[in-house]
C-alpha cells in the first residue's frame, strides 16, 4: 500500500492524519454542483505543541483561503483569516459551518458526492518551522461522522 493510498484511507476512515505536531480528523469538503463557484472544507486540528494554519491548496480551486464566520450584531459576516488561525497546544480547533473553515473559491468543476479530492494545509510551529501536510479529503453532503450513522 502506498503513502498516498495509507492517507486517503486514513480520511475516508475519519482517522487522524499526523503532519509533525499537527493532527487531522473528521475531514470534509462540501459537494458542490456545475457552475457553482466555492464551496467550504471542514475538519478538526489538533497542534501537540502549539501551531498556526497558514494556508492551504488544491487543485481543484483557484483560490483556497482560511476563513472565519461571525455574528455581527445581526449579521452573519464571512472574512479571511490574516496571519494565520492559531492552533494552542494541546486543544481541538474544529474548522465547521459557521465559524472557522476553509473556503474553497474558483471551483474548476463540480465536486460530486462520494469523490475525493487533494487538499495541502501548511502549517507554521511556535519556532516559524513550516511543515505540510497532502491529505486526500472525501466529498460529501454532511460531515463524514454523521454520514455513516444510520
Amino acid at each position: 500500500m502506498t503513502i498516498k493510498s495509507l492517507v486517503f484511507a486514513a480520511a475516508l476512515m475519519g482517522g487522524i492524519v499526523h503532519a509533525q505536531s499537527v493532527d487531522v480528523k473528521d475531514a470534509w469538503v462540501r459537494t458542490s454542483v456545475q457552475g457553482q463557484k466555492a464551496t467550504g472544507a471542514f475538519m478538526k486540528l489538533t497542534a501537540k505543541d502549539g501551531a498556526k494554519l497558514v494556508a492551504a491548496s488544491s487543485p481543484v480551486a483557484g483560490v483556497t483561503e482560511v476563513h472565519e464566520m461571525k455574528m455581527e450584531g445581526d449579521i452573519m459576516k464571512m472574512k479571511a483569516v490574516t496571519g494565520g488561525l492559531d492552533l494552542p497546544a494541546g486543544k481541538t480547533v474544529e474548522l465547521k459551518a459557521g465559524g472557522y473553515h476553509l473556503m474553497l473559491m474558483d471551483l474548476k468543476a463540480a465536486l460530486p458526492k462520494d469523490s475525493t479530492i487533494p487538499l495541502t494545509l501548511v502549517f507554521k510551529d511556535a519556532k516559524g518551522a513550516e511543515s505540510r501536510l497532502e491529505l486526500k479529503v472525501p466529498v460529501a453532503t454532511a460531515p463524514m461522522a454523521a454520514a455513516h450513522k444510520h
